[in-house]
């Protein structure tokens, strides 16, 4: 099985960055900056194809690498991820262990005030824990996805209209297709810790923003189900995220989202 690192950049060197990501893999960088060009070169013996695209958006960003993609195994992967040595091994390895998988979701180890949800054990991915997992610690069968139609929404994301969820998004589509999805206790990699200069290029806080996108995102995720959900999540998070913006407001920010969507 031959793997393809597709890898969705903003305004990078792709030449140092995948020496940066320790690729030893081929590769697909698509790189959104301020003009339209192409490249071919060799990095540890591997292809590295690199699109540089005047546009802005995350999921836009993934969708142009996929599309291009010819190899049997995809990994999603951001520009500050960091591959380990053997990650080629661990992936082909765990989708020979898991033959029926269409989807399988890798321990990344991200930073302090990024934590995601570490697999401890083998587990099928479901409705009612999809959320959790981020477009970094996936790796898919190319075919599988290209059969099921699926893609990432243009609507969510860094650089899209609405902050963040392209990745739930995308699971969750996965999902309403039929695609098998598994939960590996195995880590491929590490998140780079940012620099006090870098930001992110969604997150500015828990502001009226954040809950009213969320908000919309809910009506996509839960149907008729979202005002439901949206009072179980300011109710589970209030404390950690209802010091700007107060939970009844918070929660009101989202009902107008949810209207939205």
């Amino acid at each position: 099985m031959r793997i393809q690192i597709l890898v969705a950049a903003v305004q990078e060197n792709v030449i140092m960055l995948a020496e940066h990501m320790n690729i030893s893999t081929d590769a697909i960088i698509c790189n959104q900056c301020h003009e339209f060009s192409y490249q071919e070169f060799e990095h540890c013996g591997h292809k590295i194809r690199a699109y540089a695209f005047d546009e802005r958006g995350v999921g836009l960003n993934r969708n142009n690498a996929l599309m291009r993609t010819d190899a049997d195994l995809c990994a999603f992967a951001d520009e500050d991820i960091v591959y380990d040595d053997d990650y080629e091994e661990k992936i082909i390895r765990e989708f020979e262990r898991n033959p029926k998988a269409d989807i399988l979701m890798f321990n990344v180890m991200a930073t302090e005030n990024r934590r995601t949800y570490e697999n401890i054990r083998h587990k099928r991915v479901r409705w009612y824990n999809y959320g959790r997992y981020p477009t970094y610690s996936m790796c898919a069968r190319v075919e599988s996805l290209r059969k099921a139609n699926v893609s990432f929404s243009l609507l969510f994301g860094g650089g899209a209209k609405y902050s963040n969820g392209e990745d739930t998004l995308f699971l969750h589509d996965c999902l309403e297709k039929g695609l098998r999805i598994y939960a590996v206790p195995v880590g491929i990699g590490h998140e780079k810790k940012r620099s006090e200069a870098e930001e992110s290029t969604w997150f500015k806080g828990y502001n009226e923003k954040f809950f009213y996108d969320r908000g919309v995102l809910y009506h996509y995720l839960y149907g008729a189900l979202a005002g439901l959900m949206s009072v179980l999540f300011i109710a589970r998070k209030k404390k950690k995220m209802c010091n700007s913006v107060p939970a009844t407001q918070a929660l009101s920010l989202m009902r107008k989202g949810i209207k939205e969507g």
